[in-house]
């Protein structure tokens, strides 16, 4: 009588682990092989990256020449970018690791993907408010938004901590009118404050103001003269809505942790470092500008903390040289291939089909019986 229903044979342990095989081998091939993919926007990344090396390259020649001399225990990379510890303009304590971690050009594409993702476009209005704590982010800052072709409102707070732009001739306003004036940016500050407590620089000598108004004025830049820390937010709020004109900010961008900014610490705690798309779930307690813009809807780039932000984006801490253009997770990151992880389960699925349906381990690994046919056993007397 004909078969009329297929059985398989059953499969054998050695069969089973054939499979097992294959499919382990399958993973730790799709494991290891990984493909170094593009990230989105290369191009502009690699650029403003590019364009922050030129910048910091001009101030450290500028510097140079006006003979400032590079602590090279402070500044090991010799980026020019690092202040001194003290000087008459040095409103607080700073974190000189931060700052070496800051002079890295690559940080320009970090501000480029954050401005991507908050959906920010060509020729788009964007506030800023700068620390010269951060010269370094600053100068990233402005090359992410000239390679953006985007429409920059800046306001900078004169002072800054220890290691930042606290050389009194040689202050974050000089530098960039130098860039301007060089023609690397095409924009600078529109507006700019002594910076320190209540935006008065309160605390500094009557010679550390004195230094610090000069800068602005010499500079040519409004000055920002508040009676108190209620009086700099809204002069700070008229300038960015009177320069703006009839369009929206599409993004509000801060550095460090200027006080009429960010709100003093509580406030730049309440925002997380990198984009904020929403106001913080803890209610703002402090007055701020972060909290203002970020209140009305615009999204916030808050950066601060830059070691939590370099090793987010896989970029160096601390790096003793200022590193290539192109390096970090930013540019690059290593992804699945697409083809082989398919190419493996198609292996592994036709080994089954194999073995199973058509009984090809049977026929392999079967055992001739007929040669081994056992004797019948002898008869009892």
């Amino acid at each position: 009588m004909k078969k009329i229903y297929w059985r398989p044979h059953r499969v054998s342990r050695v069969e089973l682990v054939l499979i097992a095989v294959i499919a382990v081998v399958g993973v730790f091939l799709s494991e290891t092989f990984l493909v170094r993919e593009k990230q989105p926007f290369y191009k502009e990344k690699l650029e403003a990256a590019r364009l922050s090396r030129t910048a910091m390259k001009t101030i450290k020649q500028e510097r140079l020449r006006k003979g400032i001399k590079i602590d090279k225990e402070a500044d090991p990379a010799e980026s020019g970018m690092i202040g001194v510890l003290m000087s008459a303009v040095t409103t607080n304590s700073g974190h000189l690791q931060a700052k070496q971690t800051s002079i890295n050009p690559n940080f320009a594409a970090v501000i480029v993907h954050m401005l991507k993702r908050a959906e920010v476009e060509e020729g788009d209005f964007v506030a800023v408010g700068l620390s010269s704590s951060f010269p370094a982010m600053n100068v990233h800052v402005y090359s992410a938004l000239q390679t953006l072709n985007l429409e920059p409102v800046v306001i900078s707070s004169v002072s800054g901590s220890q290691w930042g732009a606290n050389m009194p001739n040689f202050l974050w306003v000089d530098m960039e009118r130098l860039l301007y004036e060089q023609k690397v940016f095409r924009f600078r500050s529109i507006a700019a404050s002594r910076g320190g407590v209540d935006d008065r620089a309160l605390g500094l000598s009557k010679w550390g103001k004195r230094l610090l108004d000069d800068s602005i004025e010499r500079n040519d830049i409004q000055t920002i003269k508040p009676e108190n820390y209620e009086d700099s937010l809204n002069k700070r709020m008229q300038i960015y809505n009177e320069a703006l004109g009839d369009g929206p900010f599409k993004a509000y961008i801060n550095v460090g942790g200027g006080t009429i900014s960010v709100g003093t610490a509580a406030g730049k705690r309440a925002f997380r470092p990198g984009l904020n798309r929403k106001p913080p779930y803890s209610p703002i307690t402090v007055d701020s500008v972060i909290g203002r813009m970020s209140l009305d809807g615009i999204p916030v780039i808050h950066l601060v903390q830059i070691d939590r932000l370099a090793e987010r984006y896989g970029l160096p801490l601390q790096p003793l040289t200022i590193p290539p253009i192109g390096e970090g997770q930013i540019f690059y990151k290593m992804e699945y291939s697409e083809w082989l992880p398919p190419v493996m389960l198609g292996i592994i699925l036709l080994a089954m089909f194999a073995f199973i349906r058509m009984d090809w381990g049977f026929r392999i690994f079967q055992v001739d019986h007929s040669k081994t046919e056992r004797k019948p056993p002898e008869q009892m007397v």
